[in-house]
């Protein structure tokens, strides 16, 4: 099997900052070594595939408790604070376990609708935070980098359905408690080269280069810490109204607590990896679609003609009118395709495979190349371009599936969070578009991804709300 040599990988990763160009390299190495590729990065040997066919066929043959990559550093951390693993770190039969109880709750569609009240009054105070952003700039309209707004109104939005309580992220003054976490979070994703570096040299040279495991280990402290403070409130408050004979009514958490499913470290820990895992992956979309719609006026007034005469200028939508905007719901399909939020995802063979006519043992470690599959010109026509309507059925019995792009996954590893997080972003989108027209501004540049774990922005990416007018 072709693919770059060990002192090829060296020098590309650890000289030419590949770690911010997984992206990129993908699809060098696809033009280099063809679809399916070996790679070795330090000890670990890896099996690439940039094949829609072959990816289908590694998801489709999962069995009930697929091993993901290797995530041996977050697991070294809960071991040594005797922490529990959640459903993101953990594996085999704990994994199934957590997986079972949390996904009654939050895995279809029906079960996060009753959570359209709580996201739109988040919305709410997205839409008079950025008028009071828009107002401090001399054209009254531009708002500068609005990952940061964006990752206040994720945070803000999951928390409200994780904790059953708000944050103030979307405040003047944003409250201690909070910025803490907000820093434990940036630390997190700063430090993922960092992390990187250290995952590729022996453990015992950390006491000659402590600082990347050190800060790994302050941050996971902060993560956990937030956790455990919201956690612990409402258990209190839950005892309490218990102690008066009151009936205990409440959300997710709530329900956790209640039934007891989950002991109470297994509850922090899936809490910190939710909330991890619900906060930059959302506020990323929304900041990849915001810059594509303004760099898109027809298509945005397209969509915005389908929201009016569908909902109306005025309506607040819930969960049940989303079905009535495709076009909405395109558009997330279309920005997750261009910008993968996971530009790759891994497995561990649980059996020995033919993929690519390669006989792949059990036991070898998968990288499923997503952000090269989602740009492949056999799978998508004019695959550079913004085009939400390739997504739109037409038929009830039109099925529109295609293995070249599953940002949230597929199976039963998919993203349990996958509800959650179109919510809150079909509703914002939705608002957004009733209340503004999306445009460039003189500070908008060209935007291009980098990946820092997760495929981000690489720079600030600044637009315009304007207000729309009557009859617009």
């Amino acid at each position: 099997m072709p693919g770059p040599s060990t002192l090829t990988n060296l020098v590309e990763f650890f000289w030419r900052d590949g770690f911010s160009r997984i992206h990129e390299l993908q699809q060098k190495h696809i033009h280099e070594y063809g679809r399916i590729f070996k790679s070795r990065f330090g000890f670990q040997f890896v099996v690439s595939i940039a094949d829609r066919d072959m990816v289908a066929q590694v998801l489709r043959a999962e069995k009930d408790t697929p091993q993901r990559a290797s995530m041996e550093s977050w697991q070294e951390y809960r071991d040594l604070r005797g922490r529990s693993t959640g459903l993101i770190s953990a594996e085999g039969k704990k994994w199934l376990t957590m997986r079972s109880i949390l996904r009654q709750r939050i895995l279809k569609p029906r079960d996060v609708a009753v959570y359209s009240g709580e996201i739109n009054e988040v919305v709410a105070d997205l839409i008079k935070r950025i008028q009071t952003l828009r107002s401090q700039e001399v054209d009254g309209e531009t708002v500068t980098n609005v990952n940061d707004l964006y990752f206040k109104y994720s945070m803000e939005a999951v928390a409200t359905i994780l904790y059953e309580c708000r944050l103030g992220c979307l405040n003047n003054d944003v409250p201690q408690q909070t910025l803490d976490y907000i820093a434990a979070l940036e630390l997190m994703f700063s430090m993922f080269k960092t992390t990187m570096y250290a995952g590729a040299i022996p453990k015992w040279l950390r006491q000659f280069i402590p600082k990347p495991w050190e800060e790994f280990c302050r941050s996971w402290d902060g993560l956990f810490r937030f956790s455990q403070i919201h956690v612990d409130n409402q258990l209190r408050e839950i005892e309490s109204q218990m102690e008066k004979g009151k009936e205990v009514k409440g959300g997710l958490l709530t329900s956790l607590l209640i039934s007891k499913e989950l002991s109470l470290e297994e509850l922090y820990a899936n809490m910190t990896e939710m909330l991890l895992a619900g906060v930059d992956t959302t506020s990323f979309t929304l900041s990849w679609a915001t810059y594509l719609l303004a760099k898109n006026p027809q298509i945005q007034q397209t969509v915005y003609n389908q929201i009016v005469e569908n909902l109306g200028k005025d309506v607040v939508p819930t969960a049940e009118d989303i079905p009535r905007v495709p076009l909405v719901r395109a558009v997330l399909k279309e920005t997750l395709r261009l910008f993968p939020v996971l530009p790759g995802n891994g497995r561990v063979t649980q059996e020995d495979m033919v993929l690519g006519g390669y006989l792949i043992p059990k036991g070898t470690q998968l990288a499923l190349c997503h952000y090269s599959t989602s740009y492949d010109k056999e799978y998508f026509s004019a695959a550079e371009d913004f085009q939400p309507s390739r997504w739109l059925r037409h038929g009830y019995l039109d099925r529109v599936e295609n293995f070249g792009s599953i940002p949230f996954g597929y199976g039963i590893r998919s993203c349990i969070g996958r509800r959650v997080a179109e919510l809150e972003i079909h509703l914002v989108l939705i608002q957004l578009l009733q209340k503004f027209e999306i445009r460039t501004s003189p500070k908008t540049q060209s935007v291009l991804p980098k990946t820092h774990g997760l495929l981000c922005p690489a720079g600030a990416i600044n637009v315009r709300y304007t207000d729309r007018r009557e009859g617009q």
